[in-house]
């Protein structure tokens, strides 16, 4: 049975974060009881900040979830989310959640998608400052002419999630 579409609640309340082993690396997870609000890779040089509080407790939940995925047990993700960004961004992520599992499209085609053709280089922009990838999977977004093109947690982790989710033989990216 498909789990539901994530859907976005407001960023609000103290921030917890936790340090997920993932076949990536650590993640660090930030977020509270009610949403989840980052997912930082380990080539992006993450710290927690002194005002966080550690607790594995509030993310019980999206760890199962990612573990799910990184096994290739689950092609959704049903986790409160609460991205920070504007409405434009927002929107974007909005549609990066409606790219199935496996499959993927370009930034035009998002662009089309929000009824705005021209933004293009705007998709690309707000894809770019996704502040929860995997669960929100702007990996999903190639180039026109179907080329790789820039992730933030690089192209060889965008490679592996792309061929993780197509089941092709796996080689972790380090």
């Amino acid at each position: 049975m498909p789990n539901k579409q994530p859907k976005f609640t407001a960023f609000d309340g103290d921030i917890s974060y936790h340090w997920y082993k993932s076949p990536l690396g650590k993640l660090l997870l930030t977020g509270n009881e009610s949403a989840l609000f980052s997912i930082t890779f380990p080539n992006q040089n993450a710290i927690a900040a002194d005002q966080w509080h550690e607790n594995i407790a509030t993310f019980k939940e999206v760890c199962q979830q990612l573990d799910s995925y990184f096994n290739r047990e689950l092609t959704d993700f049903d986790i409160a989310l609460a991205p920070k960004g504007t409405e434009f961004q927002q929107s974007v992520w909005q549609a990066l959640l409606e790219i199935p599992y496996g499959k993927t499209t370009s930034y035009g085609a998002i662009a089309k998608q929000l009824d705005n053709p021209k933004a293009v280089r705007a998709v690309g922009g707000a894809n770019g400052r996704n502040p929860i990838p995997i669960i929100i999977p702007c990996h999903r977004v190639i180039g026109s002419n179907g080329s790789l093109t820039g992730f933030g947690g690089g192209l060889p982790t965008k490679t592996y999630l792309l061929s993780l989710e197509n089941s092709e033989q796996l080689e972790l990216p380090f």
